[in-house]
């Protein structure tokens, strides 16, 4: 190998790569992220009532400042996960749809 070969890499192309987005492939990516939003939703919700139902119980309040912060930063992070997936699975859909529409306006070579 020459020096010259040592320091460019071959890196191929991204269009070469890329598939084509379908209405088929966002609509099933919309269902499986919409699953998993369903799914944060299910633990958020069994985190939120597993904290309403343990009140903190500590003499120490360094200690029940700690506490709260941490149960409210895990019930910040399970909502954040089930609206991220929310929104994923919205726009996916949404992309699914103006793909298909596209589809449609195309005429048939």
């Amino acid at each position: 190998m020459t020096d010259k070969e040592k320091k460019e890499p071959i890196i191929p192309s991204p269009e070469a790569e890329q598939e084509k987005i379908t209405p088929l492939r966002c609509m099933t990516g919309s269902a499986i992220s919409g699953g998993l939003a369903v799914a944060a939703y299910l633990l958020t919700k069994s985190v939120i009532l597993t904290y309403v139902n343990m009140p903190i119980k500590f003499n120490n309040p360094l200690a029940a400042n700690i506490a709260s912060t941490v149960r409210t930063l895990i019930m910040g992070v399970t909502t954040m996960a089930t609206f991220l997936f929310l929104m994923v699975a919205v726009g996916l859909f949404a992309l699914g749809v103006k793909r298909f529409i596209e589809e449609k306006r195309e005429p048939i070579n």
